[in-house]
């Protein structure tokens, strides 16, 4: 199991990657939308799924679906969001747009604003030569929330377990 969601995470990073290699565009191109418009996950999960869940615990409530034609299983209700799991614990969720941090932070949000809603945030480089996002680890105890950006906007949101974020990070693994 930890071995397919590493796969799984290590997969879309690389698509994400590919797809931020070239020329930041401008951060007008790449409009944030207001808090209204989304849905929030903080630091202990979403609507009906909390960090630490097991895979079993949340298919039998019927919020975890496995799907045959994505990499992995998906959250019922929650299309933007891939769930990680190690050893069947929920450790992370990869969020695309339209969802959101409790403070308004969504994919294209502008990384100043990151900075300036999480002063304290850890600014992590990708290591050179790849074609991964740099990040923004946004520590609260053992939670965190990592922003993937090519230095102007938010382009990936990770939210979990804090040890995990870096984890992924660190080793350039993606949800598929």
């Amino acid at each position: 199991m930890k071995l397919r969601q590493f796969a799984f995470i290590a997969m879309l990073l690389a698509a994400a990657s590919i797809a931020g290699s070239g020329v930041a565009p401008p951060a007008w191109t790449v409009p944030a939308r207001p808090v209204g418009d989304t849905e929030v996950v903080d630091l202990d999960g979403l609507r009906g799924v909390e960090f630490g869940d097991t895979e079993q615990e949340l298919t039998r409530r019927g919020v975890l679906r496995p799907e045959l034609d994505s990499c992995g299983p998906v959250l019922a209700g929650h299309e933007a969001v891939s769930p990680i799991f190690v050893d069947d614990r929920l450790v992370l969720l990869w969020l695309d747009d339209p969802m959101s941090t409790p403070d308004g932070i969504t994919v294209g949000t502008l990384v100043d604003e990151v900075r300036t809603r999480h002063p304290d945030a850890t600014a992590l480089a990708a290591p050179p030569g790849t074609h991964r996002f740099d990040g923004l680890l946004a520590r609260s105890g053992d939670r965190a929330y990592l922003f993937l950006h090519d230095g102007v906007t938010v382009r990936k949101i990770i939210a979990g377990y804090a040890e995990w974020a870096r984890r992924l990070f660190d080793e350039g693994h993606s949800p598929c």
